[in-house]
C-alpha cells in the first residue's frame, strides 16, 4: 500500500488544543469491524459496549516532564533539551536546540542551578549523551522544573501537568502520553470493575518516534522506532483466562496493542511474562494474534497509527469512519475524542 492511501483532509480547527473536562465527557465513536457501522456517543457510554468477562489492557507508563529550558554556563545562551532515553541513572540521550552550541564538554544549568548537565558524547544522529548532576533526587528536580513534551500540533500551554497523564500511570519513562487512556476517570474505572470487566496492565514507554512521519512512498519501506515494553505475568494469565472463558481482550491504545502483539509474535502466540524492545509495524495485512477490540484516538493522516487502526478495523471501514469524524466535527489527536472498535 502507498502512504498516500492513508491521507485524509483535516481542518485545523478540529485539532484539540485542550483536554475535555471531565475526562470521560469526550465523544466516543463506535466502529464495527464486521459491518463498518458507526455510532456516536460519549466516552462514559463505553459501559454499554463492554460485557462482564471482558478484559481491558492498559498501558501504565507515565510521561516524564522531559522538556528542560536552561542556559549554557559559559555564555548564558538559552538552550532547550528534550530527554529521549535514560542510559544510566544520570546519563540521558537528549535532543538539544540549538545543536551548534552543544559540543563535547559543553555544560548547562537548569532551574537556576537546581540541575546541571554536561555533554559527554555527540552521536552520529546529532543527539547528545548528557550526564546530569543535582543535589536532590534527579526525578524530583525534573518534576519541579521540567515541562511536558506536548506534541508539536498542540500550541496552547497545558495548565495542569496531570492532564497529560492517565489516572493509572505509574511507571516513569514515556516521552509522550498513551493518549487513549486519557479518557478514563477513576470513577469510570470503578464502574467497569463493578460490571465484571477486568483491567490488566502492560508498560510500553512511548518514544518521540510515535510522531515521526512516514516518508517512504511504499508503506512496507518504513522503519519503525523501537520502544521498551514489559508484559507482567499476571496480565498474561488474565489474557489466557479471558480467552478460555470466551471474553474479549480489548487494548486501550495502540501502545497496549503493540505490546501484546509483539509478545505474541516473538513467542509464537504464547503470552508469558517478558520485557524487551519492539519495533513492530502493524499495517493492513497483519494478522492479529491477541486483540478482540481496540480503544484509540483519531490519528494523524499518513501516520503509522492510522495504519495500525486500518489493519485492525479494515482499511475501508477506517477511512470512512474518519470521513464521518471530520463531518461530525470530532476533536482529533492527543487531547481529542475516542473510537471503540469491536
Amino acid at each position: 500500500m502507498k502512504t498516500s492511501d492513508f491521507y485524509y483532509d483535516l481542518p485545523q480547527e478540529l485539532i484539540a488544543q485542550t483536554p475535555v473536562e471531565p475526562r470521560d465527557h469526550s465523544r466516543l465513536m463506535t466502529l464495527s469491524r464486521a459491518t463498518g457501522k458507526v455510532g456516536h456517543h460519549h466516552f462514559y457510554d463505553i459501559l454499554d459496549f463492554l460485557k462482564p468477562g471482558d478484559l481491558l489492557v492498559v498501558n501504565n507508563s507515565r510521561v516524564l516532564p522531559a522538556r528542560l529550558y536552561g542556559v549554557k554556563e559559559d555564555t548564558g545562551v538559552q538552550m532547550e533539551l528534550l530527554l529521549l532515553e535514560q542510559k544510566e541513572t544520570l546519563l540521558w540521550e537528549c535532543l538539544v536546540k540549538p545543536g551548534r552550541r552543544c559540543k563535547l564538554g559543553a555544560r548547562f544549568s537548569f532551574g537556576n542551578g537546581l540541575l546541571h548537565g554536561e555533554v559527554v558524547k555527540v552521536q552520529d544522529d546529532g543527539n547528545r549523551l548528557i550526564w546530569f548532576s543535582c543535589e536532590k533526587n534527579f526525578f524530583t528536580a525534573l518534576d519541579e522544573i521540567g515541562q511536558m513534551p506536548l506534541p508539536p500540533y498542540i500550541t496552547e500551554k497545558l495548565q495542569d501537568k496531570e492532564r497529560y497523564q492517565t489516572v493509572y500511570s505509574k511507571e516513569l519513562g514515556s516521552a509522550a502520553a498513551p493518549t487513549a487512556g486519557l479518557h478514563f476517570t477513576e470513577e469510570l474505572m470503578q464502574k467497569l470493575k463493578e460490571k465484571g470487566i477486568q483491567i490488566a496492565e502492560v508498560t510500553l514507554h512511548v518514544g518521540l518516534g510515535t510522531f515521526r512521519p512516514v516518508k517512504a512512498d511504499d508503506v512496507t519501506n518504513h522503519k519503525m522506532h523501537s520502544e521498551h515494553y514489559f508484559l507482567p505475568g499476571e496480565t498474561a494469565r488474565l489474557i489466557r483466562q479471558t480467552k478460555e472463558n470466551g471474553g474479549r481482550v480489548i487494548a486501550v491504545g495502540t501502545t497496549s496493542c503493540r505490546t501484546l502483539e509483539s509478545v505474541a509474535t516473538f513467542h509464537n502466540g504464547i503470552l508469558e511474562e517478558c520485557e524487551g524492545y519492539t519495533d513492530i509495524f502493524i499495517y493492513p495485512g497483519y494478522q492479529f494474534k491477541v486483540l478482540d477490540g481496540l480503544i484509540t484516538n483519531f490519528h494523524l493522516p499518513e501516520s503509522t497509527l492510522i495504519m495500525l487502526v486500518s489493519a485492525f478495523a479494515g482499511y475501508e471501514h477506517t477511512m470512512e469512519a474518519y470521513r464521518q469524524a471530520v463531518e461530525e466535527k470530532y476533536r482529533f489527536f492527543s487531547f481529542g475524542d475516542a473510537m471503540l472498535i469491536l
